[in-house]
């Protein structure tokens, strides 16, 4: 159906994808694996229209085709669905719906025919949805079948999924695989991009790895393990899980009390939200994005007001410190997205390692940069964290993902922090990466740190944290010692469902 042939893609200094050669058949969900800055998300953008080619050609259906821009590539029957969804939440169902096809030469305003097309496709997927209700009131799972069913409605043959599982419970995930499954029955091909290699391993029936800008190899699943295929993707042996000491908590550093939060619009997005953390221990809180989780780091960190309630750090109140106050009270933050908001992209990789503390010595005295020790930090940063640049003095866009949360990571730790606040540390990152990225977290907490992981993805949460609690509609559930933990409970109360049910 689709063969990318000899495709290469030059950024300035960076070759992203080296004479790549990559198809896809008729009727299969075909993986694409690689590491951050492998070049996988080059290779789609290609495909999509997004980015044009320096060399080679696109068959798709056995001619020879230029893709402009995506929506030439949706006329030829080629959509994605993006990590970050394209909905608007304020929107119903159906208008979301309708959207999709402002291009065609259907009624562009015919809302109960839009209706009618969302139930009649609910129907064939096996999908409970209200085509009246707005977007912004839907789990993740059933926003992202609606991105899924607006790309079909156009009519794609094949479809790009950029990492799709990435926010979404397992009961979601699993519903997504069903969807997957009936597509390909009716003919309908999948590209399935994933850093997650078991979902690899569950639904796919190829897989092509990418390593620097090259295809490593072409498989079929059932031919190659997990193992395997993480030593293709990064060159070297990935220890999946990593043994760890049973937890030695010490003293309460952490201590949430009935905390509220109100939006703009009144609504009470964190509800007499608890918890205590202690020193030497790592506290996992699970839950799917968009519960509160993104206001009660900000709280944490003197980012958000609260307005009732109180936050203790170490003992002392910290409910009303701005930013600055909280963080020379010891707390290291690593929010989501930290290539985003916790760095400046246009600043050097050097700028970005001191950004926390430019203003102390010995980075600065009496108002005056110290460059050589601004140097020597950041080469230490670099180095100790294997942040893969060609110089300190490099602007941080031109790192990968991957290296970007490596140092966040770094400049957080190197002020020996007593609290440790990680919000989806790894979100998107390779396994190589995210390896590296538990260890250094585990280590911390063999150092005594106490650390707060927020996070959506349910396999983190487990492989790093000593108890776990629940985040949902801006409650906090009480914590449940990992090796207490039911999946399926976890699961069913990050979908709303009550602790403790029958």
């Amino acid at each position: 159906m689709l063969y990318m042939n000899g495709i290469s893609k030059r950024f300035a200094s960076v070759l992203a994808n080296d004479r790549i050669n990559f198809e896809i058949r008729e009727g299969e969900v075909h993986s694409l694996l690689g590491e951050n800055g492998a070049g996988k998300s080059t290779l789609m953008n290609i495909l999509y229209g997004i980015f044009q080619p320096d060399e080679g050609q696109i068959t798709w259906k056995g001619e020879i085709i230029k893709i402009q821009n995506p929506n030439e590539a949706i006329t030829k029957g080629i959509a994605m669905v993006h990590q970050h969804l394209t909905l608007i939440p304020i929107f119903s169902v159906a208008e979301n719906f309708i959207l999709s096809r402002r291009s065609t030469r259907e009624p562009f305003l015919d809302l109960q025919a839009a209706g009618a097309a969302v139930l009649k496709l609910a129907q064939e997927f096996n999908i409970a949805i209200d085509p009246w209700e707005k977007v912004s009131q839907l789990d993740a799972g059933t926003q992202q079948w609606l991105e899924i069913i607006r790309a079909l409605s156009r009519g794609a043959d094949l479809l790009i999924l950029d990492e799709p599982t990435s926010v979404l419970t397992p009961q979601e995930t699993e519903r997504l695989f069903k969807t997957i499954e009936l597509l390909v029955e009716k003919g309908k091909s999948v590209c399935f991009v994933t850093h997650k290699l078991q979902e690899t391993m569950r639904i796919c029936n190829r897989v092509t790895i990418l390593r620097r800008g090259k295809v490593v190899d072409t498989v079929n699943v059932c031919d190659t393990n997990e193992r395997e295929l993480a030593r293709m993707m990064v060159g070297r042996d990935i220890q999946f899980h990593i043994d760890r000491a049973p937890a030695n908590p010490n003293r309460v550093v952490l201590k949430v009390e009935k905390v509220n939060i109100q939006a703009k619009n009144r609504h009470q997005v964190l509800k007499g939200a608890s918890l205590e953390l202690r020193g030497g221990e790592i506290l996992g809180i699970a839950g799917v994005a968009g519960n509160g989780q993104a206001e009660l780091a900000k709280a944490l960190t003197g980012l958000q007001a609260i307005q009732g309630g109180k936050i203790v750090i170490d003992g002392e109140e910290t409910s009303h410190l701005s930013p600055k106050q909280v963080s020379q009270k010891g707390v290291a933050y690593i929010p989501d997205q930290a290539w985003k908001k916790a760095s400046f992209s246009d600043f050097s990789i050097e700028q970005n390692s001191i950004i926390r503390s430019h203003w102390e010595e010995p980075f600065s005295k009496w108002g005056v940069f110290n460059r050589k020790e601004i140097s020597r930090h950041a080469k230490n940063l670099v180095g100790g964290f294997d942040i893969r640049t060609t110089s300190e003095q490099m602007l941080a866009k031109s790192l990968s993902g991957g290296n970007m949360q490596k140092l966040v990571l770094a400049r957080e730790l190197s002020r020996t922090p007593n609290l440790i606040i990680a919000v989806n540390p790894t979100a998107g990152l390779d396994v190589g990466a995210k390896e590296f990225i538990y260890k250094t977290l585990l280590g911390e907490r063999t150092k005594g740190r106490a650390i707060l992981l927020i996070s959506a993805d349910l396999d983190e949460i487990m492989e790093l944290s000593d108890r776990i609690a629940v985040i949902y509609a801006g409650e906090i559930s009480e914590s449940i010692p990992v090796n207490e933990v039911n999946l399926e409970e976890i699961g069913y109360m990050m979908a709303g469902g009550k602790q403790g049910h029958d």
